[in-house]
């Protein structure tokens, strides 16, 4: 299996790659706009990327492409519809930034707190100014608001209460038991959280639902002066929005993530928000960019390729349905010989019926097996017969209704 590595890589992944008996080519300088080339010159089966972005482009230019792992959590830098269109497989890395976020939010929010990066740039100017920074607010006793408690979220949510800080949070699926459990305050809405919050951290995923969930109504409802940080992407936060709370309602904000940022790795920098007046800090996109974060990001890319080269399977993978539209399950009992599929396969698309899923379970001793296979429709009667009939090595044909559709 070839395996294109597009982007830059722990070492112990690539050394992992080899050993799984993987030709690897690794590019960790590809651009996003040389990729379609690359992939169309190599003709990888899987391709690995961290913050490169994978276009339809890419997708379309190679003939083996099956895999594209997201060597990190968030999707959005991949064309997932256009994947999805040319039966490619989608997976990422869940989970395993978790801690490197959550630590760079703790970062952000004391910076914000004690306005870390003017002190540093005023030492570095040589002016000593002890009576303009003498006025933090402290971080014990404040209320630290989380939208969207998953891993990363529950990580920020232990740091936050070991630094004395009350925690209210909500999540999509987030319940009061399962607040209650944490130990922290459930709100109902993301709107609950900005009004009763003195410092607030963004963490969902980008999608349709969330584009400027921080908006000018989240912003308006939270706390003058209170501090708002953002490491999940961009995109949740309308920065015009942001610019005008900063310079009107004294509102501080932590961004690891800005709309738009450069894709690659250096590149000139515009967006206005960073350069605005007031209380406004930001890092590279840098949330996930720790030593730890980064082995264990490996070896669950390891984990994924070679589940995939043993069984198939894609674990984590993003764009598999979650519930195809087959009406009904066709089990055949059949004898394990060939040629038996092909006739049941042959009799179905005869009767314009669709096969959206197939399962063959092979029985002990591999002398019989039952397929179960999924249809977007019901067989007539004569199918069934043809089907029961039409070849000696099939042992009994049996249709049933999903969940009680008809």
């Amino acid at each position: 299996m070839k395996v294109l590595i597009a982007d830059k890589f722990e070492k112990v992944g690539v050394d992992g790659l080899k050993e799984l008996g993987c030709r690897v080519e690794s590019r960790p300088d590809a651009k996003a706009d040389e990729l379609p080339a690359l992939v169309r010159e190599l003709d990888p089966n899987v391709l690995i990327v961290r913050s490169t972005r994978v276009s339809a482009d890419t997708l379309k230019a190679g003939t083996s492409l099956t895999l594209v792992i997201r060597a990190g959590a968030g999707i959005d830098t991949i064309d997932v519809a256009a994947a999805s269109s040319l039966g490619v497989f989608v997976s990422n890395c869940p989970g395993k930034n978790s801690i490197a976020v959550a630590e760079l939010v703790m970062g952000l929010l004391l910076s914000l707190d004690r306005r870390i990066p003017d002190q540093v740039a005023e030492l570095r100017a040589g002016k000593w100014n002890k009576g303009e920074y003498s006025k933090a607010r402290g971080l014990a006793g404040r209320t630290l608001g989380i939208v969207g408690l998953g891993q990363i979220g529950r990580e920020i949510a232990v740091r936050a209460q070991a630094f004395g800080m009350p925690v209210i949070a909500w999540s999509r699926n987030l319940s009061p038991a399962a607040a209650a459990a944490l130990g922290i305050r459930y709100a109902e809405t993301p709107l609950e959280v900005a009004r009763v919050s003195d410092a607030v951290t963004v963490n969902v995923a980008a999608n349709a639902e969330t584009k400027h969930l921080v908006g000018a109504d989240f912003l308006a409802a939270m706390k003058p002066g209170a501090y708002l940080i953002n490491t999940s992407r961009g995109t949740v936060v309308d920065e015009a929005a942001l610019a005008a709370a900063v310079a009107e309602r004294g509102i501080r904000a932590g961004l690891d993530v800005f709309d738009p940022e450069p894709a690659g790795a250096t590149g000139e920098f515009g967006n206005a928000i960073a350069r605005g007046p007031g209380v406004v800090y930001g890092t590279h996109h840098v949330g996930a960019s720790t030593e730890q974060a980064q082995v264990a990001i490996a070896h669950e890319v390891l984990r994924i390729v070679g589940t995939f080269m043993e069984t198939g399977d894609v674990p984590n993978v993003v764009n598999r349905l979650a519930r195809s539209t087959a009406s009904h399950v066709l089990s055949i009992r059949h004898r394990n010989r060939p040629g038996v599929l092909a006739h049941v396969f042959r009799v179905l698309a005869g009767g314009a019926i669709n096969v959206e899923e197939v399962e063959n379970i092979i029985y002990h001793g591999a002398t019989a097996t039952c397929a179960r296979i999924h249809l977007d429709g019901v067989p007539s009667q004569g199918a069934l017969d043809e089907i029961r009939g039409g070849n000696p090595d099939v042992i009994s044909v049996e249709l049933t209704a999903i969940d009680g559709r008809q």
